[in-house]
């Protein structure tokens, strides 16, 4: 059956402005629905890459997919639509252009909403903020599946969202990880319940055209909760999430939940001694709560690997604090959703930290080596080492327009080290400079050639031990994006701990 905006699509001439998973995924999707498609991006090298091999499959199928210096300059004004790359700010000359002829931008995230089945079209619990999406996502994927439903974490992660509801199986509902960028050219997605985690700087460099860089961040941000349906979810502790909330367009009886690591009040999920309880969802919720978990049902430090000890429960005091406000958001939108509270003990007691957050690789010589690749940004980097009592910390990268300042002058009695890397590492070093001048700094630069092969990090590692005593915590968390050096942040943690591990072997 033709979902909404399906039978449009037919005969449209489409620009796809970038090659990446999102880009590929709605060309393919707007060829299955009769459109004309062009593909462009001219990133270095993509020709050669599996992206080019997909290319080719495209092409056979009748896309036009140019991946070549300037492929991108390609006049878009003969086009009805452009969908854009999340990687693409609103200046990017391309997407500048078909703003200026009134070319019609949409993001994939859009396109996937406007081709949904109205036979089924599943609901949307949306998910975002600056940090701990990822894992409020799939905690609450995990939550959804354990109720017994058909869904999928998609969006920023996972599977691109045109695959997703494009499937000819239906899901029941989704988990929905989106991003500032993705929001961006968003116009008509209406969630059924939404969450901003919280805001911190982030991404600057994407909005530097922008008066107030931070300020269009945040109203990108808060995109997430136009047109709600259901519920608006938000951080009690964080007033610009519930500012948001305020400002929301959302359909009528949407109410406003919020969340926090203290008692709840009424209207509200948040902890009890050591439960996570609901005083939202609950009849009676003026004067009783609904226990939903205990902190210790939750993931803890190290636990991204393998199965915990014993049968899963602990004294609930390893468990970051980061970690139980991630629960809590999933939970509420879970329970706006109408999953019981059993359901939501279940998947959360289920669940395991993804990789490359808070994962502990090795002790060596009484020093533990932790990677916490997916802190990308100061916000992150300062909740990752409040973790640690005592930390030689390994930052740098591509610090995207944001500050460090504040981060060091609050962890500087934490630090008895640093070791940076990366483009940015003198903005972290200037920081270190100014509020932690007694902190040792060793700065590891990249061969001639940039290149990072095993000899990089294996220095990286050797400068880190060399300024760590026996109680102390190596920590990878870098506070920066990391495709100055690596291909993800995912591949610059993969590379620290195989570094730890060849150390260890000696």
């Amino acid at each position: 059956m033709q979902g909404p905006g399906r039978e449009l699509v037919s005969g449209l001439r489409v620009l796809v402005a970038g090659f990446g998973r999102s880009g590929q995924a709605a060309t393919d999707n707007l060829l299955h629905l009769g459109a004309q498609v062009v593909a462009v991006d001219d990133e270095p090298g993509l020709a050669d890459s599996p992206r080019g091999e997909r290319a080719e499959l495209l092409r056979m199928l009748g896309a036009e997919v140019r991946l070549e210096p300037g492929a991108t300059g390609i006049d878009p004004a003969g086009f009805d639509l452009v969908i854009a790359s999340p990687g693409l700010p609103p200046r990017f000359r391309l997407l500048a252009a078909a703003a200026s002829s009134g070319v019609p931008i949409w993001s994939e995230v859009e396109l996937a909403w406007r081709l949904r089945d109205p036979a089924s079209p599943a609901p949307w619990l949306v998910v975002t903020g600056t940090n701990g999406k990822s894992t409020t996502t799939t905690m609450l994927a995990a939550i959804l599946s354990a109720a017994g439903h058909r869904t999928v974490a998609a969006g920023n992660l996972g599977l691109p969202l045109t695959e997703v509801v494009m499937d000819p199986e239906p899901y029941d509902v989704l988990a929905v990880e989106l991003s500032s960028f993705q929001l961006h050219f968003t116009h008509s997605v209406s969630a059924h319940s939404a969450v901003v985690l919280n805001l911190s700087e982030d991404h600057l460099d994407w909005y530097a055209e922008a008066a107030d860089p931070m300020t269009a961040y945040a109203a990108d941000k808060a995109l997430a909760y136009e047109r709600c349906q259901v519920a608006c979810v938000y951080n009690l502790s964080d007033s610009a999430t519930e500012e948001m909330v305020r400002e929301a367009d959302v359909v009528e009886g949407a109410r406003a939940i919020g969340f926090t690591l203290a008692v709840p009040p009424v209207g509200a999920v948040g902890v009890v001694e050591d439960l996570l309880v609901d005083r939202a969802f609950v009849a009676e919720r003026a004067t009783s709560a609904a226990e939903l978990c205990a902190i210790a049902d939750l993931p803890r430090h190290g636990d991204s690997h393998g199965d915990r000890q014993g049968d899963g429960h602990g004294d609930g005091q390893e468990v970051a604090p980061h970690v139980v406000a991630d629960a809590l958001a999933a939970a509420a939108l879970a329970r706006s959703f109408g999953v019981p509270a059993a359901a939501v003990r279940e998947g959360l007691r289920s669940y395991r930290l993804g990789a490359h957050r808070s994962s502990e690789i090795a002790t060596i010589g009484e020093v533990r080596f932790v990677d916490d690749s997916k802190a990308t940004n100061p916000a992150a980097a300062q909740v990752s080492l409040a973790g640690y009592p005592s930390v030689v910390w390994v930052a740098g990268g591509v610090a995207k327009g944001a500050s460090f300042e504040e981060l060091v002058s609050a962890r500087a009695g934490q630090l008895r080290g640093a070791v940076l890397i990366g483009r940015d590492r003198r903005v972290v070093a200037q920081a270190l400079g100014r509020h932690a001048p007694q902190v040792p700094v060793i700065e590891v630069e990249a061969d001639q050639t940039g290149a990072t092969d095993d000899s990089f990090m294996d220095r990286v590692v050797a400068a880190a031990a060399s300024l760590a005593s026996p109680g102390d915590t190596v920590l990878l968390a870098p506070g920066c994006a990391s495709t100055d050096q690596f291909v993800d942040y995912a591949d610059r943690g993969d590379r620290f701990a195989a570094a730890v591990r060849r150390r260890r072997r000696g």
